[in-house]
Parts: structure tokens; sequence; C-alpha cells
């Protein structure tokens, strides 16, 4: 007698990861600059959806290890700024919403002419599910195209 194959298991999609980058130009050297993208200081430009809840340090401070909470939608997400290099211009964080992705975005700013600075953003999104992967797909188109935003909320901020 012969056994029956089973049907061949159907592989359940994989969480999936997307990078998305967007450069824009600010009319300010880098040390102008740099302190921008900074958890507090973002709340100057950021909007009002930009309100992170300082657990590290205290009082909250832009500094290398700071860890926060923000609300994102439905979810509050766990922030760490693993890296705040005002000198070289390098910032870097991760955060951590559960069960839903890690994001980590990483900002670098170089020297441009006419005293001014480029800022480069570069997000890279992990899904930790697979039911979240349209939504980390979204949120990446989103990102590559929020340079005009973020460069117009910067010079809104400083009056222009």
């Amino acid at each position: 007698m012969m056994t029956p194959t089973p049907p061949p298991a159907i592989a359940a999609p994989a969480p999936t990861q997307v990078t998305n980058q967007f450069q824009f130009r600010l009319d300010a050297p880098p040390p102008k600059v740099a302190p921008l993208f900074g958890a507090v200081a973002e709340r100057a430009w950021a909007g009002p959806e930009w309100q992170p809840d300082f657990v590290y340090p205290q009082p909250a401070a832009d500094v290398e290890g700071a860890v926060f909470t923000l609300r994102h939608g439905a979810h509050v997400a766990t922030w760490v700024n693993t890296q705040f290099d005002l000198k070289s211009g390098r910032m870097r964080y991760v955060y951590f919403v559960p069960d839903v992705m890690v994001t980590v975005i990483a900002v670098a700013l170089t020297p441009a002419a006419g005293n001014g600075t480029t800022v480069t953003v570069t997000y890279q999104r992990t899904a930790l599910r697979a039911e979240a992967n349209a939504m980390i797909a979204a949120m990446g188109a989103k990102d590559a195209a929020s340079g005009p935003e973020w460069k117009a909320q910067i010079e809104r901020s400083w009056g222009r």
C-alpha cells in the first residue's frame, strides 16, 4: 500500500525590511543645523504630534543614550538615541513598536556650498511579523518623500 504524499507546505510570507533615503539642503552651516535633530530640539519644528516622553535623562536632554517613548498612531514606540555626535553631524535613533516593527533612522550632515548643509536621512524599517509588511512598505514610501516636508518645517521654525 502506498502512503499518500502530503501536499507541499505553503510558506508564510517572511517579515520584510525596507530602506529609504532622502536629502535636502539648508542655508545654515552644520554646527547650527546639527542640534535640530535631537528629540528635544525637534519639538520646535516637527509638529504637534512630536511629543517625546523622556525616560532618560531627566530632565530631558538631547544626548547619546537618551530613551523616550512616543505615540505612533495606535502604538507607543520606545526610542533610543544610539548616536548623537554634533561635531561630526551624525545622529542615529532606533525605535521599537512591540510586535510590529523596528526602525533605524540615521541623519548625516555634510557641508554644502555657500555655508549651507546637506541633510541626508536614511530610514530602515523591519517588520517583526509578516502582517506588518504592507504597513512597512507604505511607511517606507512616505519616508522616501519626506525631504521637502522636513526642509519646510525647519525653515518655518527659523521664520523663513
